[in-house]
């Protein structure tokens, strides 16, 4: 499977350090991969909200 054009656990974490550095609760991003992305931050308390768009490659269920 190709790699993930916009990494969404690189972003929850750089998202906190990169907001509180500039002063902001939401941010911008691209990633300069070959297949490349962008995506936005949004700080909500000690989360992060990703917005963006996505292609859905997998559907499932599972049972516990």
């Amino acid at each position: 499977m190709p790699e993930d054009p916009v990494t969404g656990s690189a972003h929850c974490a750089l998202a906190p350090y990169w907001a509180n550095r500039l002063g902001k609760s939401r941010l911008h991003a691209e990633q300069l991969s070959e297949r490349g992305g962008e995506i936005w931050c949004d700080m909500a308390g000690d989360r992060v909200i990703l917005k963006g768009r996505a292609v859905l490659v997998m559907e499932g269920t599972l049972v516990i």
